[in-house]
C-alpha cells in the first residue's frame, strides 16, 4: 500500500512540476525596451531620414515588438500595414512580417530591434541620459 502512495504522489509531484514549467515557458510577459523608450525620438528620426520603412500587420507579435520597443517614437517610423494595402506589400516582396526595406531595396526581414536597426542605418541608440 505505501508503494502505491508513493508512486501517486510521486505522479502528482511530477504533475506539478511540469505544470509550472509549461506555465513559465508559455506565458508571455510584456516585451520591454532595454533602452528608455522616452529618449528614442532622434534614433526614430535618424532611421526615418535613412528612408527605411517598415511593413507589417496589426495581427503580427513581431511587428508589435518592434512598435513597443520605440515608444512614442514610433510615430516617426515610415510604417504600411500590410493587412490595409496588401497589394503594396506584394508588390514590395514582403513575404516576412515585419519587413524593413531601404529605399535602394534593401531588406531586413524579422523582428530587428533597437540594436538591429542601429547597426543596419548607422544611426545612434541615445543613451538613458541623452
Amino acid at each position: 500500500m505505501s508503494i502505491k502512495i508513493a508512486r501517486v504522489g510521486g505522479l502528482i509531484v511530477l504533475a506539478i512540476v511540469v505544470a509550472v514549467l509549461l506555465f513559465a515557458l508559455f506565458s508571455k510577459k510584456e516585451a520591454k525596451s532595454k533602452y528608455n523608450t522616452a529618449n528614442l525620438d532622434s534614433f526614430a528620426q535618424c532611421v526615418a531620414s535613412k528612408g527605411l520603412v517598415m511593413y507589417g500587420a496589426y495581427w503580427c507579435p513581431h511587428c508589435q515588438n518592434e512598435k513597443k520597443a520605440f515608444g512614442d517614437a514610433f510615430k516617426y517610423i515610415s510604417y504600411v500595414e500590410c493587412g490595409d494595402d496588401p497589394k503594396l506589400c506584394t508588390e514590395k516582396g514582403v513575404s516576412v512580417l515585419p519587413t524593413w526595406i531601404f529605399p535602394d531595396g534593401r531588406k531586413l526581414t524579422g523582428e530587428q530591434g533597437i540594436d538591429g536597426l542601429s547597426l543596419a542605418t548607422g544611426c545612434a541608440i541615445p543613451t538613458i541620459s541623452e
